[in-house]
């Protein structure tokens, strides 16, 4: 939420940095409420000096003796003093509408972009930072799309994943199952090693904290809520993470506080009909790795290079090519002064798609949201500043990795690093394609030596003299019966 002292003080240059956002944004009914408001407090303040005033004046005429309480002279002060507190009462809900006019209209409001962010009209007009990986682009050009040879490979699947819910959602089975776990565990792992703490969050949040973020009430169409609970699906962990502290007072000490967490995110995706209809780019539901930082306001920009080179870590250990884009003042996010965006290369369509946007929010957030922190032996309380990024976007990752580890056989080559969450498994998949053909060969027929094997003469005596041997009981036998029948 802007400050609404900013927005007094500077309403010109306030409306120039909306007005670059190239959308609709006006400050003026916010500042014809705000002067209506200033009005009734200087009224109420007057009011409420003359009823100090009555008070004390009939309190020292009474004390002193000279004028008698039920003079009509006390009695003209105090009914003075009862209509001003008549009016007090009137002026404190018509204060309160206006306050909650005013609050309204600033929730509509996005952030200011910040002075290092470049002015631009549309996403055409942002600015590539710098590419890294080019030597990691696959050579071959036959690259087939990520959920092709998902789908071939029986690793990715559309089609059940539609009988169970509808479009833009998929099932994983098998390896694509467990690729996904060894990427969400690998993020994680670097994260923490690089001084990130895990949350595990809950996957479904109140009003309050969608607000907070500034999802709400602008995106509420791009939400699934659940309405007799007043709960929403969280769209990223960016919401329960920095909603951890709403409405506290930190410590100075305490900060920088990082935090990281994996989740499963969940979005309506309302106005990209039709739209990245396949593959993993654009679903429902999603897993994501993030990034959240809460800061003091002198440090915010410094630590949003750190927080891109943390997301920048994991594409680089993955030998992914990407490039980083400073986004332009129309193409921010709601909540952001300042934004890059990680694009990450895709061979089969020759492009790059997002895969990670690092923001700073400054105290947009920390207001609507109400976190400060307070400096020992200093008065007050300051706003602190509030960053995010992905870590990444676990799909789309896999989709990188089914792209540019895609072999000329159709098996899906492992990454290094994610071989030791695999069993050190090197490759994904049954080959589709022999590409080293071998001609069929005879089995090769071993004759026993010949000098082991009988004559053919001697196997014939030696079965005659068996075939005799068996005979001659027989004989004996017959030879017995006719000689008894004689005899």
């Amino acid at each position: 939420m802007l400050d609404i002292k900013q927005i007094r003080e500077n309403p010109q240059l306030v409306q120039e940095k909306l007005n670059s956002r190239n959308g609709k944004y006006d400050i003026q009914p916010i500042l014809d409420l705000s002067q209506q408001q200033r009005e009734l407090e200087g009224k109420r303040s007057q009011l409420q000096a003359r009823s100090n005033e009555i008070g004390k004046l009939v309190g020292q005429k009474v004390k002193s003796g000279v004028v008698d309480p039920q003079s009509p002279e006390i009695q003209a002060l105090k009914d003075e003093g009862n209509a001003i507190k008549t009016t007090l009462s009137d002026l404190e809900p018509q204060e309160k509408e206006l306050k909650a006019q005013i609050h309204e209209l600033l929730l509509a409001l996005p952030n200011l972009p910040s002075d290092f962010t470049p002015l631009g009209k549309s996403e055409d007009d942002n600015q590539e930072v710098r590419t890294w990986g080019d030597e990691y682009k696959p050579a071959n050009p036959h690259i087939l799309p990520h959920w092709e040879i998902g789908e071939k490979l029986g690793i990715l699947n559309f089609e059940r994943a539609v009988k169970i819910a509808q479009s833009r959602f998929v099932s994983l089975i098998g390896a694509g199952a467990a690729l996904e776990r060894a990427l969400i565990q690998f993020m994680l792992s670097q994260h923490i090693e690089n001084g990130y703490i895990e949350v595990s969050p809950p996957l479904l949040v109140n009003t309050d904290s969608l607000t907070g973020t500034g999802q709400l009430p602008k995106f509420a169409e791009e939400s699934f809520k659940c309405a007799e609970d007043d709960l929403w699906l969280i769209p990223t962990a960016e919401v329960p993470v920095t909603n951890l502290y709403r409405g506290d007072i930190l410590n100075a000490e305490e900060l920088p506080i990082y935090h990281t967490a994996y989740t499963p995110c969940f979005r309506r995706e309302a106005g990209s009909y039709g739209r990245d209809m396949r593959g993993l780019i654009r679903l429902h539901q999603f897993n994501k790795v993030e990034l959240v930082k809460l800061v003091k306001p002198e440090d915010s920009f410094e630590e949003l290079e750190k927080l891109l080179a943390n997301a920048e870590s994991i594409l680089q250990a993955l030998k992914l090519p990407y490039r980083v884009i400073n986004l332009c003042t129309a193409d921010l996010g709601f909540s952001s002064t300042k934004t890059y965006d990680l694009e990450v290369w895709l061979p089969s369509s020759g492009k790059y798609r997002e895969i990670s946007s690092c923001s700073n929010c400054v105290d947009f957030q920390a207001r609507r949201a109400d976190i400060r922190f307070k400096e020992a032996g200093k008065k007050g309380t300051q706003f602190v500043h509030t960053l995010n990024g992905s870590g990444l976007a676990v799909g789309r990752t896999m989709a990188a990795i089914l792209e540019n580890y895609q072999q000329p056989d159709g098996t899906i080559k492992v990454p290094e690093v994610l071989r030791p969450y695999l069993n050190n498994q090197e490759i994904l998949g049954v080959p589709l394609v022999n590409t080293n053909p071998v001609p069929p060969t005879l089995p090769t027929v071993i004759e026993p030596p010949t000098e082991s094997l009988p004559k053919p003469t001697e196997q014939v005596q030696s079965r005659y003299i068996i075939d005799l041997l068996l005979w001659i009981p027989i004989v004996s036998y017959v030879v017995w019966i006719i000689w008894s029948l004689l005899f």
